[in-house]
Parts: structure tokens; sequence; C-alpha cells
């Protein structure tokens, strides 16, 4: 890929961290910009990934490819996970809370993590989310023939989408009062679902890579007439991966589809026309901001008032300025926030 490519990558990526922070915003919203988000964000970032998937087809590259992947993923999600712990623990013992079995029930919902896990690790499902995604579709294309890949994707849709009719109809209440009935660890069952985002990303590469004007123009006509039809009561569209909630088999794949063309799109044209190095700047400490814009949040709006700018601002930079420390001051910190690179085995000589 060119670096022209490799910038509207960035500058989408970077956009839909944006929007990552502001849907996580506590606050009322008076446009249902929060609802129209969850309907394509998390599903972008799955498509994106795939986008970047490379099948292995060496022997003896699986072990590494899972190995570079567990780096880049889990090894950030486990320094996160402790050191906003140790700060969370220390402020608990600071303000007295000196019981015992409140740490031990509170560590044990951070080791089953997913859905399980609120506050200030409510986006860590979607890493470990991702990375069986990605061990899921390493297993399907090394194994299977493209055709018999449809048929697995076309199960995992069907079994992800009736596991939330299960929670969704069956045991009812609030997705996630009710995906939390459900036990599962790190949200496995998800990737069910993500790994169908991940395959259009791989599948559809050639479309991705150069949105076309009719591609562009089906994904315009596919958002405004779902926006349209929710704002006219036709539809009440949802959807929240983290909390099993994908309760129509069609909409779940065409709405997801067409925003992320759209989006896509838009920056392919633009990114022809500008830099939006700030949008770049905001993808390169994205698994950052991804970890502390809630917890950022929860530690100043105590001392401070804010809206949505405000909320969005903190969890922007200060994040930003985090990720800068930790690669500059900590030893092996690019490490810690996935910089991982894996040198390829040279190959047998005969």
């Amino acid at each position: 890929m060119n670096k022209k490519r490799l910038s509207w990558v960035d500058v989408t990526k970077g956009f839909l961290m944006i929007l990552v922070v502001i849907g996580h915003y506590p606050g009322q919203l008076d446009f249902p910009l929060a609802k129209y988000i969850y309907w394509f964000h998390m599903p972008a970032f799955f498509i994106l990934s795939g986008l970047f998937f490379k099948p292995v087809v060496e022997k003896g590259l699986m072990k590494l490819s899972i190995q570079k992947r567990f780096m880049q993923l889990i090894v950030p999600y486990l320094f996160f996970l402790v050191s906003i712990t140790l700060i969370r623990y220390g402020i608990e013992i600071g303000s007295g809370n000196m019981d015992l079995s409140w740490y031990v029930n509170d560590l044990w919902t951070l080791a089953v993590g997913g859905r399980f896990a609120r506050g200030a690790y409510g986006v860590f499902w979607f890493v470990t989310t991702l990375f069986f995604t990605y061990l899921f579709f390493l297993w399907m294309t090394k194994y299977f023939s493209r055709t018999k890949q449809i048929i697995i994707l076309a199960i995992f849709y069907s079994i992800a989408h009736f596991e939330s009719l299960f929670a969704m109809r069956v045991i009812g209440g609030s997705p996630d009062t009710a995906s939390q009935t459900i036990p599962m660890i790190w949200n496995i069952d998800v990737a069910l679902m993500a790994v169908v985002y991940f395959s259009l990303g791989y599948y559809m590469k050639s479309i991705w890579m150069n949105v076309s004007k009719r591609w562009l123009t089906a994904g315009l006509i596919g958002s405004v007439t779902a926006v349209l039809l929710d704002n006219f009561n036709v539809i009440d569209y949802h959807l929240s991966m983290k909390f099993l909630r994908y309760e129509h088999f069609v909409l779940d794949l065409i709405i997801p589809l067409s925003f992320t063309l759209v989006l896509v799109g838009v920056f392919q044209l633009i990114a022809t026309q500008l830099s939006l190095k700030w949008l770049q700047k905001i993808e390169k400490h994205s698994l950052t901001i991804m970890y502390l814009h809630i917890f950022t949040d929860i530690l100043l709006n105590d001392y401070f008032t804010y809206g949505i700018i405000g909320f969005t601002a903190f969890g922007l930079v200060i994040p930003i300025v985090v990720s800068i420390i930790i690669q500059k001051l900590i030893p092996h910190g690019k490490l810690l926030l996935g910089g991982f690179s894996q040198k390829r085995p040279l190959p047998i000589q005969q």
C-alpha cells in the first residue's frame, strides 16, 4: 500500500476514535447522535482491521502470527488493565475502603472482562474480541476454502443472532443486564459477529481501497434511508456489539456496511486534497485514547464541569499526552502500547 492509501486509513480510524469518545459521553445529547454512532463505528473498526489481514499459508508461521497479534493486542490490554486498577485501588484505599470481599469481587469481574467490566473498563471488550476474531479468521483461511469460509461465517452470524434474540427477547430487560445473564469470558461470543464484519474488510478489499462513486452512492442511499426510516419510526434500529444487541438479521449487515462505505469514501476524497494530520495523530495514539478516555472523565469530573466538547477534548488530549510519556519515559514503552514488530524467519536453505 502506498502512503496516499495509508493516509486515508489513518484519517478514517482517527475520526472513528473521536466517535468512540463521543459515544461514551455520560450526559444526554439532544440529537440521537450516540444511537447513530453505535450503528456503525465498532463494525467499521472490524472492517478496517480485516482490510489488512494476511492469511498464513507458509508452514510454521501460524504460531508466529498468533504471537505477534498477542503482543500487539493483549500485552497493552494487560498493561492498561493493571495500571488503571492500581490507580483505582489506591483511590479506594485512600477513601477508606478496606472491604476485602469488594476487591476480590472486583478482581473476578476484571478477570472475566468483556461486557462484565464496566466503568473505566467499558471499552476493554473490543481488544479481546478483536484478538479472538483474528484467531477465528486465521483458522478459517488456513484450513478452509473460500466457499467453506462463507458457510462458517453464515453459521457464526446465525448463532450470534440467536444468542442476541435469546438475551433481548427471552431474558428481556435492558441490553446490558440481559447480556450479562449469559456468562462468557472476554466477550469471545461477540467474535462470532465481529468476524463477519472483519471478513467484509478482507473479502471486499478491492472495493475499500478505492471506493467508487457507485459504491459511495449506494452507501449514501442506504445510510440516509436508514436514518429517515428511524426518524419516522418505521424502524427502531439499535446495534450494540458489546451487549449482544444485534436483532435484525438483514439490517445488521446493510446499515453498518452503508455507513462505513460513506465514511471511507468521503475520507478518501478528502485525503486527496487535505493531509488532516491531526486525525492521523489521533490514530497514532488511538490505543491509549481508547483505554483512557473514560477513566480520564472519571478522574476529572469531580473537579471540572464540562459538556460534550470538554469531555471529548479531555478524552483525546490527556490520553495522547500519556501515550507520549509512556513511549518516551517508560522502558519498552512502545511495546506496552502495541508497538511490536516481528522479524520474518529466514527461508531454510536447501
